[in-house]
């Protein structure tokens, strides 16, 4: 579990949300997968409902990456791992990466001084375990 407030949280289930629709399907799976989340960095789970609407909203209203991101990067390295890890959760939950979904997670690495290597581990480890 991750030391975030509640618009830390807000913030990166926006980014969740926004690589989730990347591929232009925002399938149940993938909202089960921000939802558990949400409710994972919550003291109060009855806040999880309204914090996935702030975020859903705040995602539809913004084209920004740099807005979520900014959350992120001078976050220590085993929060950034954390988050690299629910983001490749939600773009492997269809068992396809496509360009787009890879590209994504390259510039999101990138903007949060996160290692491509790392984050392809994280990938790797994710996809054995599936």
């Amino acid at each position: 579990m991750l030391k975030l407030n509640q618009k830390e949280i807000v913030g990166i289930a926006a980014l969740l949300i926004h690589a989730a629709k990347i591929d232009d399907i925002y399938s149940e799976k993938e909202k089960k997968i921000i939802l558990y989340f949400i409710e994972n960095n919550l003291d109060d789970n009855t806040l999880a409902k309204k914090i996935m609407n702030e975020a859903e909203i705040l995602e539809k209203n913004s084209n920004q990456l740099l807005n979520y991101t900014k959350i992120i990067k001078d976050s220590p390295l085993k929060t950034k791992s954390e988050i690299i890890e629910q983001l490749w959760k939600i773009l492997i939950s269809d068992n396809n990466v496509d360009l787009y979904e890879s590209n994504l997670m390259r510039r999101i690495c990138g903007l949060i001084y996160f290692s491509d290597k790392e984050s392809g581990e994280i990938k790797m480890k994710l996809m054995k375990s599936k």
